[in-house]
């Protein structure tokens, strides 16, 4: 019988592999069977510690949002003015695209996912959530209403979020050299 740190053990070294295969192919490319085989685990294990294949890709999800949320957070928090905070935030972007596209791809992947099924949409939107509030109370914690032309600091939050999304999307489909410059072309905004 496994022991609970044996079992822990076995359900991370599930849920790494699942990360590996979606983020390598994309979660419509990778079967259970895939994923298994990645973890060098039999199939009914996965079904044991995950139930089946959403509940699995639900944790991956966890998983991915928690690492970018921890990140991001990290990496608004190392400056201290707005504009070096965005600046930070955009190198943030610009490293995960040319250093760790994997990461891009699963949460461009489960976005999709997201529009289909309510337990994923309910877990991209809290994820799109966090980030602005943390866009909002970082880049926008002293703004002054005049500042910003009449919007509030929620708005253009999601504003700079949803550029920056986009603008990723692009470089991943794109692979042009320029585009990563287009994240940068952000901080007019603040200047």
């Amino acid at each position: 019988m496994l022991t609970e740190t044996n079992r822990q053990t076995q359900s991370e070294k599930i849920l790494l592999a699942a990360y590996a295969c979606i983020s390598a192919r994309g979660y419509a490319n990778v079967s259970m069977r895939d994923i298994a085989d990645e973890a060098g685990v039999v199939l009914s294990q996965l079904n044991y510690y995950f139930r089946n294949k959403e509940g699995l890709y639900k944790e991956v999800v966890g998983m991915m949002i928690t690492k970018y949320l921890k990140e991001i957070e990290e990496s608004l928090k190392q400056k201290n003015s707005p504009q070096k905070r965005a600046k930070g935030l955009i190198n943030y972007f610009i490293n995960m695209l040319q250093h760790n596209p994997e990461l891009f791809r699963l949460l461009y992947d489960f976005t999709g996912l997201a529009i289909w099924s309510p337990v994923f949409s309910g877990l991209l939107s809290e994820l799109f959530k966090e980030l602005s509030d943390m866009i909002e109370k970082y880049v926008f914690y002293d703004f002054q209403t005049k500042e910003l032309k009449g919007y509030s600091t929620k708005t253009l939050s999601r504003l700079i979020l949803g550029s920056m999304f986009g603008t990723g999307i692009q470089v991943l489909l794109d692979k042009d050299e320029d585009l990563p410059e287009a994240l940068n072309a952000m901080q007019i905004l603040f200047e």
